[in-house]
């Protein structure tokens, strides 16, 4: 289960102006146990607000993204997906059949792209790690 992260409160300690709009898309965000895209953000928001556009959506996930307090991701479908940018370094899963998205953290894997970095002849700053698969129990 993902870590709910409040992103509204976010907004409001980067000093973003937070309107009615903006809060529900933050909450739909805030609430997601997935890693939508702007398509289902605009269906889960407007479920609550009819009034919010598709075109509210996306410049509202433009002005979260570049305040840093939303994550995209190219899970590799050919479509943007978002979560709330996390507090706790995580990585993912992508199942390629269901394109279900599992975060994982993995303290020896991390270990090991330290290790990487420094063999190289770098200090490691940040990453992202995608692995992508299908279930062992599909495989024939």
């Amino acid at each position: 289960m993902k870590q709910r992260i409040d992103l509204e409160q976010l907004c409001a300690d980067k000093g973003l102006r937070i309107t009615e709009q903006r809060r529900t898309i933050a909450n739909v965000l805030s609430e997601s146990e997935d890693h939508p895209d702007v398509e289902q953000l605009h269906a889960r928001a407007a479920a609550i607000d009819p009034g919010i556009s598709i075109a509210t959506v996306y410049r509202t996930v433009r002005l979260f993204e570049d305040a840093g307090i939303l994550d995209r991701h190219d899970f590799g479908d050919g479509r943007a997906r978002y979560e709330a940018a996390p507090e706790a370094h995580h990585d993912h899963l992508i199942d390629v059949e269901s394109g279900k998205v599992v975060e994982f953290v993995d303290p020896e894997l991390e270990a090991l792209q330290k290790q990487i970095a420094e063999k190289l002849g770098y200090r490691l700053v940040d990453h992202r790690m995608e692995l992508y698969g299908v279930r062992l129990d599909r495989e024939g």
